[in-house]
């Protein structure tokens, strides 16, 4: 399995920025996501990218906020947030598995990291 080490949560006022990264061990080149999970509510997909980063996939509450990339050569992921938004206050998960098909299915990845808090205030 892939292990995989979240950082760059934080609180931050509403309309602010945060920037997430995960770090994957060993190297896999797989698909990895981001996921989200407010209190009291399921595991919802935010957003994801492909081995490669040719592909990208979002969530509709996120389009135009939130952008992933990665660093294909040290493989890592980052998932920058803009116009962060109270409802965005969540811990955040990275996920990885080998392609990115059904990416937002969280039920379908085998790895996860243990999480980063993200705090937004109104």
């Amino acid at each position: 399995q892939v292990q995989l080490v979240e950082s760059g949560g934080g609180s931050v006022q509403a309309g602010g920025s945060l920037r997430l990264s995960c770090a994957a061990s060993p190297y896999s080149g797989y698909c990895m996501a981001w996921f989200r999970q407010a209190e009291g509510q399921e595991r919802e997909g935010v957003a994801a990218i492909s081995g490669g980063g040719m592909s990208t996939f979002y969530a509709d509450s996120v389009k135009g906020r939130f952008t992933i990339s990665r660093d294909s050569d040290k493989d890592v992921v980052y998932l920058q947030m803009n116009g962060l938004k109270s409802e965005d206050t969540a811990m955040y998960y990275c996920a990885a598995k080998r392609l990115c098909g059904s990416w937002s299915v969280h039920r379908h990845f085998a790895s996860w990291g243990h999480g980063t808090q993200v705090t937004v205030s109104s």
